[in-house]
């Protein structure tokens, strides 16, 4: 018999902003919104307000378990929904704005939620939703109902914010198991039906203290956090939790995303790290050349979401003065992979980064076997970790293999050092003749073009070859480069036989719900003969 113990310390989620709440009252959460209104709170306000929101989810008959919907921008208003719905153990499940009103409508089906949180500007949407979707009961943040339409008997809308003035805040949190489910998120559906991913508490304690390693965001109570990426994207990367749980300032920018809004924003708030997709980055960055000025706060940029070009990366750097932070991730992973190091001179666009403790990866064959060397051979990436879905909602059958390993559908490589290279994903390849061409390398080496913007490669039917690729280009504002140039860019560095057969501008490249071009949209307009 062991002499001794430990004290039980559930790892439940209203644990970040108690602490936050209780050594750092007075760091604020700084949310931004279209009107040039900025709204600040103390993360001491902000904990009795979530606990008094949590008092109004517990009247309506909200318990451990039911879920909770959510249909809103990054600002303060979402943080409370976030903290009171996880605090009363139910289930925070974010909708994303960018679906289409039929695919939000039967993600809401699968998730059963019967209560809607929604951003006022979002009610258009939000009404056509839950005239599809089991929900009971609407609450407006971020501005009023009033706009909202007759709904009929079976729904009910109120404005939030008079109802937590009125509110008690006399609830508890916790008190309940650590691998309660905590948050439901679907994947951006860019390859195949979304599917649901539920975080529980444990899971996303455990990838917040990953986050907060050194060699990986490693924020301090001395940051201020810009969330750029979504909270409806697998929980912004995890930074409501990371930013109350060090004490930093958190920044939200609601829905202003364009690059003059975010000059002003960085610069009058102090800004030293920020997150989100390249394209955000690239119109700050086209923003500054334009109209001149800087961001000199900003010290880093944790990168994410889609491949960034080299060129891209050093564009960056060097108008912004930062250091950009490449990183891999997914929905299922709650949802850091890998993220490079703030302080690695070796830093690549190429790569991305290491795996921090707490997640473990595998190359394997296309039938999952373990190749027999792991380092600068590439092969099938698959993961394991406390952070890493282990069944999709509603599937009886696990997701992992009788290993425990997820696949991820990722080809990959890891070198010497154990950096991580995403080199294609294994649905996107083009099979041509019997022989694969890989979209990524194409895209890596036309992208890298100074006249370039964003490139993807699709593939087309063609009766001889089975299919061939097809390049699509967005190029740089006010520059122009001929197909023949653009061509030649692949010759000698690819094989003969991959470059591409035809080549398409567009205006503009189609995005994703979650900033990524969406291929599935590409194919559908461009990848017919």
């Amino acid at each position: 018999m062991i002499d001794g113990a430990m004290q039980p310390f559930s790892l439940t989620l209203d644990k970040f902003l108690n602490h936050a709440a209780k050594w750092h009252p007075d760091v604020e959460v700084v949310s931004a919104h279209p009107d040039g209104v900025i709204e600040r709170i103390g993360y001491a306000d902000l904990k009795t307000r979530a606990k008094r929101v949590s008092r109004i989810l517990a009247d309506l008959g909200v318990i451990v378990g039911d879920r909770v919907a959510t249909l809103a921008w990054n600002s303060q208003a979402h943080v409370e929904a976030w903290y009171a719905i996880m605090g009363l153990g139910a289930v925070c499940h974010t909708l994303n704005p960018r679906l289409t009103v039929s695919q939000t409508a039967q993600i809401l089906k699968q998730s059963d939620a019967h209560v809607l949180i929604v951003s006022a500007d979002l009610a258009p949407l939000a009404q056509q939703v839950a005239a599809e979707a089991p929900v009971a009961h609407v609450l407006v943040i971020d501005g009023s109902a009033g706009d909202w339409t007759e709904s009929g008997a079976d729904l009910r809308v109120d404005t939030l914010a008079p109802l937590i003035s009125k509110a008690q805040s006399d609830i508890d949190w916790g008190g309940f198991d650590e691998t309660t489910a905590s948050g439901l998120c679907f994947t951006s559906g860019t390859t195949g039906a979304p599917k649901g991913v539920t975080y529980t508490h444990r899971s996303t304690y455990l990838h917040t203290s990953r986050l907060l390693q050194a060699d990986v965001i490693g924020i301090t109570s001395a940051d201020t956090v810009l969330a750029m990426v979504p909270m409806f994207h697998a929980n912004a990367w995890g930074l409501p939790f990371a930013a109350p749980a060090v004490g930093a300032k958190l920044v939200l920018p609601g829905r202003l995303a364009d690059g003059a809004s975010l000059a002003k924003l960085i610069t009058s708030e102090g800004v030293t790290v920020a997150a989100g997709v390249p394209t955000v980055w690239l119109g700050l960055v086209e923003h500054l050349e334009s109209c001149g000025g800087d961001v000199p706060t900003l010290k880093r940029i944790l990168m994410g979401g889609a491949p960034l070009p080299p060129a891209l990366m050093a564009r960056i750097e060097r108008r912004l003065g930062v250091a950009v932070q490449t990183s891999w991730g997914m929905t299922e992973l709650s949802p850091l992979g890998t993220m490079s190091s703030p302080v690695d001179p070796k830093r690549d666009a190429s790569v991305s980064g290491r795996p921090s403790v707490g997640i473990d990866f595998l190359l394997t064959d296309a039938r999952g076997n373990a190749l027999p060397e792991q380092r600068n051979v590439e092969g099938h990436l698959r993961v394991r970790g406390a952070s890493v879905v282990e069944r999709y909602l509603g599937d009886e059958q696990p997701a992992t293999d009788a290993n425990g390993w997820f696949d991820t559908g990722d080809l990959a490589r890891i070198d010497d050092r154990g950096n991580l290279m995403i080199t294609g994903r294994a649905k996107e390849l083009i099979k041509s003749g019997g022989e694969w061409i890989n979209p990524a390398e194409i895209e890596a080496i036309v992208g890298a073009l100074p006249q370039v913007s964003l490139a993807a490669v699709i593939g087309r039917p063609d009766i001889k070859w089975g299919e061939r690729p097809v390049l699509l280009v967005e190029t740089r504002k006010h520059q122009t480069i001929s197909d023949d140039d653009l061509l030649a860019s692949l010759r000698g560095r690819v094989a003969s036989w991959w470059i591409p057969d035809v080549v398409v501008r567009v205006p503009s490249m189609p995005k994703a719900s979650t900033g990524k071009i969406d291929k599935l949209r590409l194919r559908s307009e461009y990848g017919q003969a």
